[in-house]
């Protein structure tokens, strides 16, 4: 007898952590793998977060349940957040709602909108954690395919008309991951007006919309007009302040949708860890100097690995926003053939595009949050690799060969 659902069973362990298992399984054996497979980010929570977090973890009052919905100080500040940044009215009390990091707000907002059999929209390529929640909740996945050519703006016309009427649900994500794609307000726009011709929410997952380069300002969903009657945005402090492990994001948008979010996770969860909620509030009242610091320290990185690639034969176009570079394979290689190479001859990973569904094959992602110096040392290891077009087709195991710097 089996104690493990077949709707588990049936699921694959999340990529990352297989890949974390092979690194650690790897530096055991003596390996120096430098991992630019997953994104997060290696430089440090700012002084002044990190002493507010100290400061509240000296009243004792702190340790209670937070309110479900999170406390009022960190709803407020993201209502103030939206109100400067981006000229966006929210109420704190019924179009803002605290979340454990995005992520967990992904997995939980699906059950909240959809029932089984119900169609999700899910951009392809895209965040895997979109089709895996759509699952789990019972939910068909259709792709939603995304332009390459065109700055990765969906194809609504790819999506038949049969999906379209069973559709209740549909994910977006500007700056992407993987693609790091960055749009204009007139892509959402469409996506507002898809929507509601054929009556489907929206969920904009705008993890990344406060890493930006080159004075582009990236847009939220919320600042076309009528977006609140069907669309709520989801924001972290995961990579704009480095508070990864913080566990700390949020929703805003539609209150019906925030609604019956709220009361999925009312019967999960009981909220954040109340130090890191009035922390998290202090972050987004701040004035941003540390995250333009983190975007220059970024784009430094981005410019030099982009040479690397150009160095060996590949190019790509600098990305406006997210800390990824999303580059096409050499000629003659799949997406996992060639994080195999890079990993067998240069001890580094790299993530294979396939991972981020049917249209990311041919492609593989970088992510540039290590440090700087390791990260200098893997573009002069991807230097001299070589690549020769290859008729073979690869299984992507993460092996190894004796060939890479021992430590």
């Amino acid at each position: 007898m089996s104690f493990v659902s077949k709707r588990v069973q049936g699921l694959p362990p999340y990529l990352f952590s297989v890949i974390d298992e092979k690194k650690k399984s790897l530096q055991e054996k003596g390996v120096d793998v430098i991992d630019l497979g997953i994104g997060g980010p290696d430089l440090p929570t700012p002084d002044f977060i990190v002493k507010r977090l100290k400061k509240e973890l000296e009243n004792p009052l702190n340790f209670k349940y937070s309110g479900y919905a999170g406390c009022q100080e960190f709803r407020e500040a993201v209502a103030a957040f939206y109100k400067s940044h981006y000229q966006v009215e929210l109420d704190p009390n019924t179009e803002v709602l605290t979340l454990i990091g995005s992520k967990e707000g992904v997995a939980h907002i699906v059950p909240a909108m959809i029932d089984p059999g119900d169609v999700v929209l899910i951009p392809d390529p895209g965040y895997p954690v979109y089709r895996t929640a759509a699952y789990l909740s019972g939910g068909e996945c259709v792709d939603l395919p995304l332009i390459a050519t065109d700055s990765y703006r969906p194809d609504y016309s790819k999506v038949s008309d049969e999906h379209k009427n069973q559709a209740k649900l549909m994910f977006l994500n500007y700056p992407g991951n993987p693609t790091a794609a960055t749009v204009e307000l007139d892509v959402l726009e469409e996506a507002v007006h898809f929507a509601k011709e054929n009556q489907i929410g929206i969920v904009h997952d705008s993890a990344y919309n406060l890493v930006t380069f080159d004075d582009y300002k990236a847009p939220s969903i919320l600042q076309v007009q009528g977006a609140k009657e069907i669309a709520v945005e989801f924001g972290s402090l995961s990579k704009s302040f480095n508070m990864a492990g913080w566990r700390i994001g949020y929703v805003v948008g539609n209150r019906d949708i925030i609604r019956a979010l709220s009361i999925v996770k009312g019967n999960m969860d009981t909220s954040q860890f109340l130090p890191i909620q009035k922390a998290a509030a202090a972050a987004l009242t701040g004035d941003f100097t540390t995250v333009q610091q983190n975007n220059q320290v970024y784009n430094d990185r981005l410019e030099r690995m982009l040479e690397a690639l150009k160095s060996i034969g590949i190019h790509v176009e600098k990305p406006r926003g997210s800390f990824f570079i999303w580059a096409p394979v050499p000629k003659g290689y799949t997406s996992q053939g060639f994080a195999e190479k890079v990993l067998e001859e240069a001890g580094v990973i790299v993530t294979p595009g396939n991972a981020f569904g049917p249209s990311g094959e041919g492609y593989f992602r970088v992510s540039l949050t290590v440090p700087t110096a390791r990260l200098f040392e893997a573009v002069e290891r991807m230097k001299s690799l070589q690549f020769k077009a290859v008729e073979r087709i690869e299984t992507f195991s993460f092996g190894v060969k004796a060939n890479v710097t021992n430590t």
